[in-house]
């Protein structure tokens, strides 16, 4: 997970059955929310979508 409030970036387990809607970043205490048009704070600031959005994509191909 990556903040953009401060850089740092911290290695998260994401969740393959649920979305988490919030994140708080380890170094800033800042709350991360999804951004406009993402289901989760993973497809807004992680290095992969999550789970949900990966099968929607790969189904579209």
């Amino acid at each position: 997970m990556f903040s953009p409030h401060c850089g740092f970036a911290q290695q998260e387990t994401m969740s393959t059955d649920a979305c988490q809607f919030y994140y708080e970043c380890r170094n800033c205490k800042n709350l991360l929310r999804p951004n406009s048009g993402d289901c989760c704070v993973f497809c807004s600031f992680g290095s992969a979508k999550c789970p949900r959005i990966q099968a929607q994509n790969r189904s579209c191909g």
